[in-house]
């Protein structure tokens, strides 16, 4: 179960995206945040696998920044912005997203962002158990 946080100014967003999120299998969730402030302090006490977060989220001193705090808080935290400005997709991927939606872009943009974590973070729990042992093979 993938775990969740979303972050954005907007009520109406964090609505949409949590409705849409919910009738997803395998998603969870795990909190929410309007501003800054409260997503750094919900990272202080859990991680999730993943935020969602607006580049634009009110009380950060920079996107880049913000994002920059997440990872020191969180390594391996998957994130994923979104923007009404689809010409901050580079800066975002520059400074650490891993991926970078729209908000005008199709909820499959979205969920095909998401469906890329749950198979990276999959892979990566694979890769803590070790390589499975193949019995040895008689001729």
């Amino acid at each position: 179960m993938m775990r969740i946080v979303l972050a954005d100014g907007q009520a109406k967003v964090r609505s949409a995206l949590r409705l849409l999120l919910e009738q997803e299998p395998g998603l969870s969730i795990a909190g929410e945040a309007s501003e800054a402030e409260g997503l750094l302090a919900a990272m202080q006490t859990n991680c999730p696998d993943l935020v969602l977060v607006d580049w634009n989220l009110p009380g950060a001193a920079s996107p880049q920044k913000l994002i920059a705090s997440l990872l020191a808080r969180c390594p391996g935290l998957y994130i994923v912005v979104l923007s009404g400005r689809p010409e901050a997709s580079q800066i975002a991927l520059e400074a650490g997203a891993n991926a970078f939606v729209s908000k005008g872009d199709p909820p499959e943009k979205l969920l095909a962002a998401l469906r890329l974590a749950d198979a990276r973070e999959n892979q990566a729990l694979h890769a803590k158990e070790g390589p499975h042992q193949n019995p040895p093979q008689t001729h």
